[in-house]
């Protein structure tokens, strides 16, 4: 019988600390054995809530011999120092987004964990969703025509239903706000559906709960073929379902505004698009490509474009 993977949580600092933890605990071929933060009573929380080990030494943990892997939950600001001792030590890694700070960062982790043979994973979860998969096959099969318009729209009310906590609102440490976080899923699937090369981005941020951050958040590309794609996030917005269009000179379709299915319109009039089975989740393709010794390569290369929009983002609201 083939033994577990033996997975520790590296930073309780992230909401969905917890969310990969308990993943490790319920995957067939995993077991979670330890929690490591760099705050040790936010540790000792998720640790003793998890029934699991604290430790407050990073290279202890990282040291031991049982130890085949990591996710990584620590602040967005510290993934380099962190992803890289995990690397370094010779454990597989999951993360949460963003990869790093900077692209330069991203290529570095990357490499490093291909030289080891150390497969690095991104938590880029609604790539696997069902409505993602069959938006990709209606664009893959050029059924929209030239590519005119998408907008993708994620918002919650993280902010004025103050249930985020206060570090999310902590520029250096989260590297910037809404945007920075919960953005992070319209831009990536916003590169899905135009590419990841824009020739111009107009970016609207603005604070609306005083935390110092932006909350509230419109960025505006344009692709050199003319197209434009609109992403929309925020903590502000308590009823505000997640949506999608695509609108292209042969076709549109639309996702969202409180329905479940994928509509597609063409010159033959209109059709609910059946939506597949959603594809695992990232943390069990992880899993899996430890198993196959293989990597997961698109993952990798989404991740790194995605910290770069974000970063470009967020330099031109300043």
């Amino acid at each position: 019988m083939v033994p577990p993977l033996r997975i520790a949580v590296l930073g309780a600092w992230h909401v969905h600390a917890k969310d990969y933890a308990r993943a490790a605990v319920e995957h067939p071929r995993t077991e979670l054995i330890a929690l490591w933060d760099d705050d040790q009573e936010r540790g000792t929380a998720l640790a003793a809530e998890l029934g699991i080990e604290f430790t407050a030494d990073l290279d202890e943990l990282l040291a031991r011999t049982d130890l085949d892997a990591v996710t990584v939950t620590a602040a967005t600001r510290d993934h380099d120092a962190v992803l890289g001792a995990a690397i370094a030590a010779g454990k597989h890694v999951f993360s949460e987004k963003l990869l790093s700070p900077t692209v330069a960062g991203c290529e570095k982790l990357i490499g490093r964990a291909e030289e080891a043979g150390i497969v690095l994973t991104v938590s880029l979860p609604r790539l696997s969703y069902g409505v993602t998969l069959a938006l990709r096959e209606i664009l893959d099969a050029g059924r929209l025509g030239r590519i005119t318009y998408s907008r993708v729209r994620l918002a919650h009310n993280g902010s004025i239903g103050d249930w985020l906590p206060d570090r999310f609102y902590d520029a250096e440490e989260a590297l910037g706000g809404a945007f920075t976080d919960l953005g992070a899923h319209p831009v990536y699937l916003t590169q899905l559906i135009l590419g990841t090369e824009f020739t111009s981005m107009t970016t609207t941020f603005t604070d609306m709960t005083g935390r110092g951050v932006e909350d509230n958040a419109s960025v505006t590309v344009t692709t050199a073929d003319g197209a434009i794609g609109v992403i929309e996030t925020g903590f502000v917005t308590p009823r505000s379902p997640f949506t999608l269009e695509v609108h292209g000179t042969e076709g549109s379709v639309f996702h969202g505004f409180g329905e479940p299915h994928l509509r597609l319109g063409t010159e033959q009039g209109w059709e609910e698009v059946p939506l597949p089975e959603n594809a695992p989740h990232p943390f069990v393709q992880w899993v899996d490509a430890i198993d196959a010794g293989t990597r997961t390569t698109e993952n990798l290369e989404r991740a790194r474009d995605l910290t770069g929009f974000i970063v470009a983002a967020n330099a031109s609201a300043r």
